[in-house]
C-alpha cells in the first residue's frame, strides 16, 4: 500500500532531522537547525499525508475506519502527535536543542513500526469491540497525552543533563540546551497537558467499554496500568503544586511516569486481556 511505504520513508526524514539537531550542538552552527526543522516539517506533512492515504485506502477496502485500530496504526499516530507537539514548542521557545532529544522517539516508534516483524501493516477489518465512534476520541485523547508526556521525558532527560556536572564541561553542546529553569517550567506544562489528555482518554475509554462490553470499568492490564500511569502523573503535579518539588525530583518522576507509559502502550500487549489486540 502506498501509505505504508510513505511512511517507511518518514522515518528515514526523522532520523536525518535527528542527526542535523545533534550536529547543530555539537558544532555549534544555526544553520543546521534551521536545515533539522526544515527535514523535520518536510517529514510532518509526509507523516500527515500518509495517515490520509491509509485513511482512503481504508475507505476502497471497503472497511473503511480512522487509521487508529491496531499497534501499527496507534505507533504511527504516536510518532506523528510527538513531531506535532515538539514543533509547537520549538516555534514557542525558539530553541532547536529539544529536537535533539525528542526526535529520536519518534523515529523509534515510526522504525518500529515500519520494519518490526511483529507488527503487521496490513489494514484489517474492525473487530466489534472496535466498531464505535468512540475509538476516534479514545485513541487521539490518549496518544496526544503520551505524546506530552514523551516531550517532557525528553526534557527532564535534558534538565538532568543541565545540572550533573557534566554541564560544567564548556562547550557548544551545554551551551544550547536551555536554562534549568526553563526546562523545568516546560515539563510541567508538557505533564500538565498529559495528564489532561490522559484523563479525558481514560473516560472516553470507559464510556466505549460500557457500549461494549456493558462495564465502564473491569480491571483488564490496560486499564490497571493506565490508572498507574495516571496516579504516577497525579503524584508529580500533587508534588509540584502542593509540596513544591522542583528540580531533579520532578524530572525523576517525570521519567518515572513515562516507563510506565511505555508499559501501558506496550508491555500489557503481552498480557492477556481485553487489550491484547494492541490499543
Amino acid at each position: 500500500m502506498a501509505s505504508s511505504v510513505i511512511l517507511s520513508y518518514i522515518t528515514f526524514i526523522y532520523f536525518f532531522s535527528f542527526l542535523f539537531y545533534l550536529l547543530m550542538m555539537v558544532m555549534g552552527k544555526h544553520a543546521l537547525g534551521r536545515t533539522a526543522t526544515t527535514i523535520t516539517l518536510t517529514g510532518l506533512a509526509g507523516h500527515t499525508l500518509g495517515l490520509i492515504l491509509r485513511w482512503i485506502e481504508s475507505y476502497q477496502l471497503g472497511i473503511g475506519h480512522a487509521p487508529l485500530s491496531n499497534l501499527y496504526e496507534s505507533l504511527i499516530f504516536f510518532s506523528w502527535a510527538i513531531i506535532l507537539l515538539y514543533l509547537i514548542v520549538e516555534w514557542r521557545i525558539r530553541n532547536r536543542s529539544i529536537g535533539t532529544f525528542v526526535t529520536p522517539l519518534a523515529f523509534l516508534a515510526l522504525a518500529y513500526a515500519s520494519f518490526s516483524d511483529n507488527i503487521k501493516s496490513g489494514i484489517q477489518p474492525l473487530i466489534p469491540a472496535l466498531q464505535s465512534n468512540w475509538l476516534t476520541a479514545h485513541v487521539i485523547t490518549c496518544f496526544f497525552g503520551y505524546a506530552a508526556f514523551a516531550l517532557a521525558f525528553g526534557l527532564s532527560l535534558m534538565y538532568l543533563i543541565k545540572k550533573s556536572d557534566i554541564s560544567k564541561i564548556k562547550g557548544r553542546f551545554f551551551n544550547l540546551i536551555p536554562e534549568a529553569g526553563i526546562l523545568e517550567e516546560l515539563i510541567y506544562q508538557m505533564v500538565v497537558i498529559g495528564f489532561l489528555m490522559l484523563t479525558l482518554g481514560i473516560i472516553t475509554g470507559s464510556v466505549w467499554a460500557h457500549a461494549a462490553w456493558g462495564s465502564y470499568w473491569s480491571w483488564d492490564p490496560k486499564e490497571t496500568w493506565s490508572l498507574i500511569t495516571w496516579l504516577v502523573y497525579a503524584a508529580l503535579l500533587h508534588a509540584r503544586m502542593i509540596r513544591g518539588w522542583k528540580g531533579k525530583r520532578l524530572a525523576a518522576l517525570s521519567i518515572i511516569g513515562f516507563i510506565c507509559v511505555l508499559f501501558t502502550y506496550f508491555g500489557v500487549n503481552y498480557l492477556a486481556g481485553l487489550h491484547s489486540y494492541g490499543i
